[in-house]
């Protein structure tokens, strides 16, 4: 007989890091016509039938996992909210939080009925659990033509063979048939049902991607769905993070959205002005590019999610990552602004009570925050891309291990500064002033650098930090332990700041970018009493969904 034995370490703190939201509800969806509400619990079941793949791609015993803890009498309701968030048995940190999973025979002897590893292995579920890292690598050396396409492919799982212990490649469409060829007809039903014929298309495209196992021309269709579309729709393996052995393999994930056309419209403003505002950069002319086109971004309120979608939430994905389709179409950049609205209350506001002066507190605001998060987007297209001294040579190749954390520097401050100039010619007139994008800029900083300074966001919020209060645009008071914007000083900091880094980048000197790197990509002692401050107060982290679409799709 089995026994309801999950033996299970602390998962309480695990889960006291995360505060629920509620995502999704029909004030989102005001825009959708009849078919697109009926399209709705369609695809909702598509959703299901993806996360049920992860489920199985995330780990070879994860499925068994699932059942055991779903059929416990009585129900354990954290063991099943751990395994929603953390979509396995490991936790953020990736301790586990299920030691084991015993059973008891007729004798009455206990033993171990799901064998649950230390960590989650590095191969996921896409190859065999006892494959050796040469000996895949030695399979596909060997091999010719198709054959060797397919050992390398996306799409593609590798299994051993029973009898003679040979590896051979095992296409998306036929391991994951079961959940596939339902999704496929699914999707098929939800195309005849939507307003936009683009987006039917990409429906209909990929469903029959779903049973061909090529991708290619569905993701094409993705990326041509129509801006005037009030579904957008997310649905196909992207993301390489589960196969931490090779990178290679991609997970299943699923997204349903409604398209937000307001901010759409606040991001048309900025996009507009793309080539205006790298002009007014200040620096010289030699840091500025002409010619610039505005980059693939679409502003959506997320209604549902399913697969590779673990906690911490996402709150933006550019996609595809594919070679193949970007050199057809590029890529497409999609904002979650109410999972952006979801973390701003539950964490940063919080944040904010906690680390700002009390009369700055209220000037941090949502559409502050949200407009910047537009920006920053934006502002990757702005400044140099390739050395000024060599036009062939990219300032990513340059910089190497430190371009992603000066990427992101650059994108927050050039897109802070670019509001400053937005501000002052009207164009962003009507909304939140300067003092409240500044003084949200000063708390969104605590949440980046929470996560550490070893992520390329964390690092660059905290080399802007530093350098911000090195120059007086930030203070720090040692009795009330809080900081503040300093009004007077913190345009001329940015300014600054938008100066030195758009200067490093395009001269592209790795050995002056390390020093600034090494001077400013600190955690100061004042930082870090406000972090432990944070963690003893036990403000979250970040948030998880609890989706207001009921079980048949509805709302």
């Amino acid at each position: 007989m089995t026994t309801n034995n999950a033996a299970v370490s602390p998962l309480s703190k695990q889960l006291a890091r995360f505060k629920e939201i509620q995502v999704g509800g029909a004030q989102y969806l005001d825009r959708l016509t009849s078919g697109d509400r009926e399209a709705i619990p369609l695809l909702v079941q598509v959703g299901k039938l993806i996360d049920s793949i992860y489920i199985r791609q995330h780990w070879s015993g994860n499925e068994a996992l699932h059942a055991h803890i779903l059929g416990m009498d009585p129900r354990d309701t954290k063991l099943e909210l751990g395994l929603e968030l953390f979509k396995g048995p490991w936790g953020l940190d990736e301790e586990k939080f299920i030691k084991s999973i015993k059973e008891e025979d007729k004798d009455g002897h206990v033993h171990e009925k799901i064998h649950i590893p230390h960590e989650p292995p590095q191969h996921g579920n896409y190859y065999p659990d006892d494959i050796k890292k040469q000996e895949y690598l030695d399979w596909v050396a060997s091999l010719e033509g198709q054959d060797r396409i397919n050992a390398e492919s996306y799409y593609h799982v590798v299994k051993r063979d029973a009898k003679t212990g040979q590896l051979y490649a095992v296409p998306y469409s036929e391991e994951y048939k079961d959940f596939l060829v339902p999704a496929s007809e699914l999707m098929t039903q939800a195309a005849r049902l939507v307003s936009d014929q683009s987006l039917a298309k990409f429906l209909k495209s990929r469903a029959d991607a779903f049973i061909s196992n090529d991708y290619v021309q569905s993701d094409v269709d993705w990326l041509r769905i129509s801006k005037e579309s009030a579904l957008d729709v997310t649905a196909g393996p992207y993301e390489n993070y589960t196969d931490k052995m090779f990178s290679i393999r991609a997970a299943y994930e699923f997204y349903l959205h409604a398209r937000d056309f307001a901010s759409s419209d606040i991001l048309a403003k900025f996009s507009s002005r793309l080539q205006d505002m790298e002009d007014q950069l200040p620096v010289d002319e030699l840091y500025k590019a002409k010619g610039l086109h505005p980059p693939a971004i679409v502003t959506v309120n997320q209604l549902y999610s399913g697969g590779d979608v673990a906690v911490p939430m996402t709150a933006a994905y550019n996609l595809p990552n594919d070679e193949a389709p970007i050199k057809i179409a590029g890529s497409k950049l999609v904002i979650i602004k109410n999972v952006q609205e979801g973390k701003f209350q539950s964490v940063l506001l919080p944040i904010a009570r906690q680390v700002l002066d009390a009369e700055q507190v209220e000037k941090v605001e949502f559409e502050a925050f949200f407009q910047h998060v537009l920006m920053h987007e934006v502002a990757h297209s702005l400044g140099p891309h390739f050395l000024v001294h060599d036009k062939e040579k990219k300032v990513r190749t340059a910089l190497e291990e430190y371009h992603s954390a000066m990427e992101e520097a650059k994108a927050d401050i050039v897109g802070l500064y670019a509001v400053g100039l937005l501000l002052k010619d009207g164009t962003l007139s009507g909304g939140p002033d300067a003092a409240s994008f500044y003084m949200t800029y000063l708390a969104s900083a605590f949440r980046s650098i929470r996560f550490g300074i070893t992520e390329a966001h964390g690092l660059g919020q905290a080399m802007q930090f530093e350098y911000l209060k090195e120059q007086g645009g930030f203070a720090y008071d040692s009795e009330t332990k809080k900081f503040r914007v300093v009004m007077d000083k913190i345009e001329e900091a940015v300014k600054s700041l938008t100066t030195r880094i758009l200067v490093l980048q395009g001269d592209g000197d790795k050995q002056k970018v390390k020093e600034f790197v090494d001077r400013y990509g600190i955690i100061s002692p004042e930082v870090k009493h406000a972090l432990s401050t944070l963690e003893y107060l036990g403000v979250p982290v970040d948030v998880y969904p609890r989706y207001r679409i009921l079980k048949d799709g509805t709302l």
